[in-house]
Formats: structure tokens, sequence, C-alpha cells
């Protein structure tokens, strides 16, 4: 299932808590219990047809467990993943169950081939593992009518879940497959990164018209149904680019190449109001809140809109800010990728750096953008350009 490098509850994960599995929290996103009414349903109705000789309770209640050990074979392919992940030392930060299955947030990239191949080939494996598991029951374990149906249909959706990961493109598994076997071959990340992105890119729009097709030819549902995967493939493909794009142009540099030495500041007892003028006037969305002469905490446009208008000129930015102990502080000499990791990890959208007790800089999104266009001028510059250089 798809793999998500980048994480409290992390960044981008809402739902419930359901406990951790060696050490690793586990969450159920809102939309899965869509997914879980749907496949009760479907199995439901599916052994009704199979099985009329079987009581209503008799359905409803294989449907409902097989519905229960479907997720957890999903639950146990995304373990696969984090376990190997973390057998190289790679961090999981969660695994989350949706309605596509499941995601296995992996905080960074592994460092070889050969790892990222191992880490993304687990799930199929494990799928397959289960896929063979569950035949063997319906076939030899003589558990009754009830037992043989729910083993034979678990199976089968694991073995096509093994299969379904397989195909060669992000974010699911056989594109990360695809990029182990491709960064083996180039020896070039970048290079193997794009080959896996443009594949996923071509079976997303594949999956997208099949999908079409079958919903006016076939099956609308169905087709509909094809037509919502591909989609979500085609923009996680994209963003998983869009996130690699950023790595590689942040490799080699620091927090103090990308920071802006201009750190925008404004008094602790300015009212809300006049906060709100500034930010108009300058187009700075956050500010250092000083007291003193001192750092006492941050404000942000975000901050202040969740106080109402008719309050602006009685609130100062004291009573909203984020106290100095509440923020995210980066040191000069940290690298410029670990920053934008803890920006994204720690949900962020700047952070101020700091020497010596001194604000020298602040890191936001206009920095990165501007790490990306230089990356871009150099990259289309030619082998023969001069190297970059920041301050």
């Amino acid at each position: 299932m798809p793999q998500s490098p980048r994480s409290s509850q992390p960044p981008g994960v809402t739902g419930i808590r359901l406990g951790r599995v060696f050490g690793i929290p586990i969450y159920i996103h809102s939309s899965w219990f869509i997914i879980f009414a749907l496949i009760t349903l479907t199995v439901a109705e599916q052994f009704k047809a199979q099985h009329p000789q079987w009581s209503v309770v008799q359905h409803w209640s294989v449907g409902l467990i097989t519905s229960f050990l479907f997720f957890w074979s999903v639950l146990f392919h995304e373990l696969s993943h984090s376990v190997v992940a973390r057998h190289y030392k790679i961090p999981v930060d969660s695994i989350t169950l949706f309605v596509f299955g499941g995601l296995s947030r992996i905080t960074r990239d592994p460092d070889s081939a050969w790892k990222e191949f191992n880490v993304a080939i687990a799930g199929p494996i494990s799928s397959l593992f289960l896929a063979g598991c569950f035949w063997v029951i319906a076939k030899y374990a003589h558990g009754g009518q009830m037992v043989t149906a729910a083993s034979y249909w678990l199976a089968e959706i694991n073995g096509i879940l093994a299969i379904f990961n397989l195909v060669p493109g992000f974010p699911l598994d056989g594109g990360r497959v695809l990029r182990g076997i491709a960064w083996g071959i180039t020896k070039n990340f970048d290079k193997a990164t794009k080959i896996a992105t443009l594949s996923g890119k071509f079976f997303a729009y594949l999956m997208i018209l099949w999908g079409i097709f079958d919903a006016f030819t076939s099956s609308f549902i169905g087709g509909i149904w094809l037509v919502f995967i591909g989609w979500f493939l085609l923009s996680a493909a994209q963003e998983t680019y869009v996130q690699n794009t950023i790595r590689s142009a942040l490799t080699g540099m620091s927090a103090r190449d990308i920071m802006n030495p201009e750190v925008p500041t404004v008094p602790r007892d300015m009212s809300l109001e006049d906060y709100a003028h500034e930010v108009l006037k300058t187009g700075r969305r956050f500010h250092i809140v000083t007291g003193m002469g001192e750092p006492v905490g941050l404000v942000t446009l975000h901050t202040v809109q969740k106080v109402p208008r008719d309050e602006w000129a009685s609130t100062s930015v004291q009573a909203v800010m984020h106290p100095v102990k509440d923020i995210h502080w980066a040191s000069p000499d940290e690298s410029a990728l670990g920053v934008f990791e803890r920006l994204m990890r720690e949900n962020v959208s700047q952070m101020p750096v700091l020497s010596n007790g001194h604000i020298i800089g602040v890191i936001g999104r206009e920095s990165l953008l501007r790490a990306l266009q230089m990356h871009g001028d150099v990259a289309h510059s030619g082998p023969h350009a001069p190297p970059a250089h920041t301050s």
C-alpha cells in the first residue's frame, strides 16, 4: 500500500488511535468506516447468493467478521513495510487505515536501492503469504461452510491486494520496487524517482480511462470507483515527485543557506488591529514578538484570524502569540533538508533560526521556494556553469 516518507499525532493524520504495534501508533481514518461498511455489505450479499440456505444472521455475521479480518490483513501488510524499514534504522511515525487501505508514514527514504526494494516488496510478499494461509485454511481446515467461504474470500482478496500493489507506479509498492531497480541500474536516485513517478502517472491515467469506459459500458459504480482510485494515485504520484524535488534541492545546504536574514518583529503590546495593518503593509504573515528587546513569542496571521474581528482593537499580540517555549527553532548549521522535514513533521509554516540566543533569520515557505528556484537555475545552466553560492 502507499508509503509516505514524512510525525504527538503526525501531521496529516486524523482519526481514531487504536494503540501501538511494535511501538508504531495505529490510526483509523474516518474514511475507513465507509469502505468497511461497503465491504461488509458486498461480502454479505455475495455469501447470500452463494449460500441461500444460511440465515440472515449468518450472512451478516460472516460478512462482518470477514471485513474485520480483511482490515487486519491490510494492517499486517503495512506492518511488514514498517518492520523492514525499522530493521534498516528508518523511523516509522505511524500506520493509518483509510478508504484505500493503509498508509505507512516512513520519515525518510532508504539510503540504498537494495533497502528501497526490500522495504517496498515486503508488503506484497506479506499479502501473498496471507493469501496462502487463508487458502490452506479453506482447503484443509474443515471448519464448516462459513469458515471455508470466508477463508476463500480472504485468500482471493489478499492475492488481489498483492498484485494490485505490484503495479509499477507511485505510490504503490510496485512503484517503489521499480524505483529500487531503476536506482540500482542508474545509480541515480532522482532519475529513478522520475522513472517511477512517470510510470505511476501512466497507470493512474490508464485506470481513470478504464474506469470511465467501464462506467458507461458495464458497471457504473465499479467504473467510478476505478476513476476515484486512479485520481488518488495520480495526485499521490505528483506529490511524491514534488517532495523529492524539494529534497534534491535542499541536499547539501544548511539552514543558514536558505534562511531569510530579515527577521520581522512586532512589540508585544501591539493590538491585533495594528498587527493586521502591519501584515497588509509588509506582506509578512508571521512575526517574532519582542518585549524589552528580547523575543517572547511568535504571532501569525492565522492565529489572529481565530479572534473575533470586533475584539482586535482591544487584544494585544501577546494574548494570542505562541510563547518562546513552544516555538520550534533551527540552528544555523542544521541541514536544510532536516529543517524541511521538521517543518513537515511538526506541521509548522515557519521556523526561526537561533544562534547563541539570538535570532539571526527565519525559514518559511518563501525560503524553500527560493532554494527551489536556485536549484532549478543551476540544473538548467548546464554542466559548465559556475557553482551557485548563497549567503
